[in-house]
């Protein structure tokens, strides 16, 4: 694990190489489509679609990892280091943080120096990360989106993932060497958050289609994002303050229509003192969200990057949290 995220921090997710969730976008599409085509506009029939989708990629992406894992587990020599590398990329492939770091980054790097200046650039790369309507935002909105995305996403990309990752290698741990292991619930978490990007949309057929995915997506991220809540103000803020800060963020967080997003969002701009919410269009749409943080100054450059760097800092904690444990673990059996 520690190994994995080593490799996410230094190479990310090269365009040269194929990646899982790709693949597993491209199961969802032709999946339904094929549940389109039978139940047509049928509210049971597409709800039922939905959980075979769902049920079908969380499994099937979960068995493809449990498969390398014995693969790496059972095998010698030259298979065996080969099964090794296969599953280290598998588990690099499952975290998002220096993607999600780079993206948000270009995104700041083409907002012009002049505040008066062309802002289409820094519209059209948010508009690869963001689901809301960017066509029109002015600097302060691109801004509050690039750090909304971070604290998000952040939790969906990274710590959710690495969480899952961390309950295998548990049960490993404890003994239950042919359960699943850190990569199958790795990619199956990763499997249901892909379900939920591209069918957890209350419009059209996705109104029903899609429900199944967004249930399981936010089952999987529950648990995650309140051990962000609690240990990102350990990274932040004195520890005298670690009580007060949760407690705000749970307070403000908790009326999202998500039962994780805008927690995850809340705990950020407390740690990293910038306001977040406000009012964003989807499609023809408008959305308006409670603020968050709102004795905060708003967004600004400043802002996104103390955001970015939480986010690094979190990741040490958890992965020397993890390393702790693990030697302690060792330690006890010897």
């Amino acid at each position: 694990m520690i190994a994995a995220a080593g490799l996410d921090r230094l190479i990310g997710d090269p365009l040269w190489a194929p990646h899982p969730v790709e693949w597993m976008g491209k199961c969802i599409s032709t999946l339904r489509s094929s549940v389109e085509n039978w139940s047509g506009d049928q509210p049971l029939l597409l709800r039922i679609g939905g959980v075979a989708i769902t049920l079908s990629l969380t499994l099937g992406s979960g068995c493809a990892g449990w498969l390398i894992e014995r693969w790496a587990l059972h095998t010698q020599g030259l298979l065996q280091i080969i099964a090794i590398v296969a599953l280290l990329a598998g588990l690099a492939s499952a975290l998002a943080a220096r993607s999600l770091e780079h993206s948000v980054l270009k995104v700041i790097s083409a907002l012009p120096s002049n505040k008066n200046g062309d802002l289409s650039a820094a519209r059209e790369k948010l508009g690869w990360i963001v689901g809301r309507d960017t066509t029109s935002l002015g600097r302060n909105e691109i801004l509050r989106a690039a750090a909304e995305t971070a604290s998000e996403n952040a939790v969906d990309g990274l710590f959710a993932p690495l969480f899952w990752m961390l309950v295998g290698a548990s049960l490993w741990s404890l003994g239950f060497s042919a359960s699943p292991g850190p990569l199958a619930l790795a990619w199956a978490f990763k499997a249901a958050s892909t379900l939920d990007s591209m069918l957890g949309y209350r419009r059209g057929r996705l109104r029903w289609l899609g429900t199944a995915g967004a249930r399981l997506d936010d089952l999987l991220t529950w648990l995650p994002c309140r051990l962000v809540m609690l240990s990102l103000p350990m990274v932040s803020k004195p520890i005298w303050q670690w009580p007060a800060t949760v407690i705000k963020a749970e307070s403000q967080g908790r009326h999202d229509a998500s039962p994780n997003a805008g927690r995850s969002e809340a705990i950020y701009a407390h740690c990293a003192g910038v306001q977040l919410g406000g009012r964003n269009r989807y499609g023809d749409r408008w959305v308006d969200k409670d603020l968050l943080g709102a004795d905060q100054p708003i967004a600004d450059r400043d802002g996104v990057i103390r955001i970015l760097r939480l986010t690094q800092r979190l990741e040490l904690l958890w992965l020397l949290a993890v390393a702790f444990c693990s030697w302690r673990l060792q330690a006890s059996v010897q």
